[in-house]
């Protein structure tokens, strides 16, 4: 069974709450950006993660704004479910940019990236910020990757939410965020051309179901079906 929740931003807490409760041996949970766990790259790092890879189940992340890339991207990257990842530490894996993956007979679009709220207050040549948007070769992969799933997907993992969404979100809920930038626009469009069943994201940092089809997680885990 496949189940999303939200940023974590490397709260090892997250793990302990009676929200996990429910994750069985073969389930896979994907964290919807900003998972934090891989920042300094130090030695008590590299335990933790090692200690995360042997979870019961499949724990898969997509990133968001708040990611050290240049230490992700140092990680091999494997075919994982159909679809490319970086393999952290035995199960624990990210979902790269732009893939279509197979996991237990449904399909996962995933598409991370975003802006950092304090993007502003960085430097110019801050080397996070370089990788934080996803680049026109992602998008081009992403293109290429829903094509061959015939336009139509059973899930979409993203860290920011289509353009439509957000501003419902932050106009209701009174939420703050960054403002809406070219990726919510690239990913209202991609709502009206693949179709999907639903789709998860987790920048808005609240829990909220939005039409049934639109999720906003955070700390609570989420079942990708419906509960009826």
């Amino acid at each position: 069974m496949i189940f999303f929740t939200g940023d974590m931003h490397g709260d090892l807490t997250r793990f302990r709450q009676a929200e996990m409760h429910p994750l069985k041996k073969g389930d896979t949970l994907v964290v919807c950006g900003d998972f934090g766990f891989i920042w300094d790259g130090s030695k008590a790092e590299k335990a933790m993660l090692k200690k995360l890879g042997k979870q019961k189940y499949n724990l898969c992340f997509i990133d968001g704004a708040h990611e050290n890339f240049e230490l992700l991207n140092q990680y091999p990257v494997v075919e994982w479910n159909g679809g490319q990842a970086h393999q952290i530490s035995g199960r624990l894996y990210h979902l790269m940019r732009g893939q279509v993956f197979t996991i237990d007979g449904k399909t996962l679009f995933t598409m991370g990236g975003g802006i950092s709220p304090d993007d502003e207050l960085r430097a110019k040549d801050d080397n996070h910020m370089r990788w934080e948007m996803p680049s026109h070769e992602e998008l081009q992969q992403a293109a290429t990757a829903l094509e061959k799933a015939g336009g139509k997907v059973d899930y979409i993992a993203t860290h920011e939410p289509p353009m439509k969404i957000k501003g419902f979100l932050q106009l209701k809920s009174q939420v703050q965020s960054t403002e809406p930038t070219g990726l919510n626009t690239y990913f209202e469009e991609l709502g009206k051309c693949c179709e999907f069943r639903r789709w998860f994201f987790g920048s808005m940092h609240i829990d909220k179901v939005i039409a049934s089809s639109h999720v906003s997680v955070f700390r609570k885990v989420v079942k990708a079906e419906q509960q009826k």
